[in-house]
């Protein structure tokens, strides 16, 4: 499984896992969840382990990643970037999976 995180999004996981207290064996939890207005929706979360079952990747960065089965199916090559803008900041996501999406950026459909 392939999942990319850009330069910016490292630093800003990096600071969350600072700011979390994170142990070495944590890692950046991405996640398809359902709901949103087009049916799915992203999750990240910074977590002490993965799970029994989790897909693990250790990025380049050193940055760990866990994905559980369910949300690997929607997740092989999405590029996850942060970005700030006038708008407001925030973490975004470029899913070559994805068959469309909403207004706002935080829901897609497959």
């Amino acid at each position: 499984m392939q999942i990319e995180l850009s330069e910016t999004a490292v630093d800003k996981v990096r600071g969350f896992m600072v700011d979390h207290g994170a142990d070495e064996g944590a890692g950046l939890r991405v996640a398809v969840l359902p709901g949103g207005c087009s049916g799915f929706q992203y999750g990240l979360n910074i977590e002490d382990n993965p799970e029994e079952d989790d897909e693990v990747l250790d990025h380049q960065s050193g940055v760990r990643v866990f994905v559980d089965p369910f949300s690997a199916q929607y997740l092989e090559g999405v590029k996850i970037d942060y970005v700030t803008t006038m708008m407001g900041s925030g973490f975004t996501f470029e899913n070559p999976a994805a068959g469309g999406g909403c207004g706002c950026g935080s829901s897609f459909t497959i």
